[in-house]
């Protein structure tokens, strides 16, 4: 592994395009769209826009967690934002989120359209809209919020950080893959400390802080992202897994990493949702490939 070259900073930074290994081409220093085009519209109250990363996730899990309690006013399309071609810049999805990330949904509910951005943002306003999955209690309310902000707050450490220098930079560099490892196992271990004795990040309510933290930290403990089970030694967090495992299993929670998928499997794979019905037609198509390849 190599060690850091030593850079002396201009005293202006100037973008270089191709300086930003893989992503390159789709980071930028600057804001708005890049091209003309409307995004598209089903019939039902939500509009989601999104790709299935972690941050995309959280939001299919939630709305397939509201729809397993009997909420038909949950029902949603998911339309897919493949964030590498670009798509999260079109002048349809700006004018959702001016910040041009990935999950950004609508409400259409009372007929007037409410744009909602930021990961946290939709879980919080799904869950004050419903009444689901956040507590009741002003003092438990408060605690779940914690959570939900240190997650917001320290995912790009995991992300950003580690996930980039160790998965995605031109070169292995020691030194930020060693800055961000560190603090990714810190995270690890202030989570596995917490549900030593706790079902779920609040005690014994499932919430949309386990959704949140589920997808980034529950995705790593289960060998999901990045590639980097072994190195980060994360079967040795054994609370964070079994909690990570417990969840996995949820109906909703299996149906809502299809949504928006584009990597893995193919079976796993549901690029768009706009019915229940398509995840009983993905089904199908698994059994029938399975049976066409024996």
């Amino acid at each position: 592994m190599s060690k850091l070259q030593k850079y002396t900073p201009p005293v202006v930074w100037v973008w270089e395009k191709e300086n930003g290994g893989k992503f390159a081409k789709i980071n930028r220093p600057i804001s708005g769209f890049t091209y003309e085009k409307n995004l598209p519209k089903g019939i039902h109250p939500f509009q989601l826009y999104s790709q299935g990363t972690p941050n995309g996730v959280k939001v299919t899990v939630m709305l397939e967690e509201l729809l397993d309690l009997g909420i038909k006013e949950a029902e949603y399309d998911a339309w897919l934002i493949r964030i590498g071609k670009g798509d999260q810049f079109s002048s349809g999805f700006v004018d959702i989120n001016p910040n041009s990330k990935i999950p950004s949904l609508t409400d259409n509910t009372n007929g007037t359209s409410v744009k909602v951005f930021e990961s946290g943002s939709i879980l919080l306003y799904l869950a004050d809209k419903f009444k689901k999955f956040i507590p009741k209690s002003f003092e438990a309310r408060t605690e779940c919020l914690n959570w939900l902000f240190w997650q917001m707050a320290s995912a790009p450490y995991l992300g950003g950080g580690f996930g980039h220098f160790y998965a995605y930079a031109p070169e292995k560099l020691e030194y930020p893959i060693d800055r961000f490892s560190m603090e990714v196992k810190r995270q690890l271990d202030v989570l596995d400390k917490l549900l030593s004795d706790k079902t779920f990040i609040c005690n014994d309510e499932y919430t949309i802080a386990d959704i949140a933290i589920w997808s980034w930290y529950g995705a790593l403990v289960l060998g999901r992202l990045y590639g980097a089970e072994e190195f980060l030694d994360v079967k040795s967090y054994k609370n964070v897994l079994r909690w990570a495992k417990f969840i996995n299993e949820r109906p909703a929670v299996k149906r809502g990493r299809m949504v928006n998928k584009i990597s893995g499997y193919p079976g796993s794979q549901l690029h768009e949702r706009h019915d229940a019905s398509d995840f009983q037609n993905k089904t199908q198509d698994k059994i029938e490939n399975l049976i066409f390849k024996s």
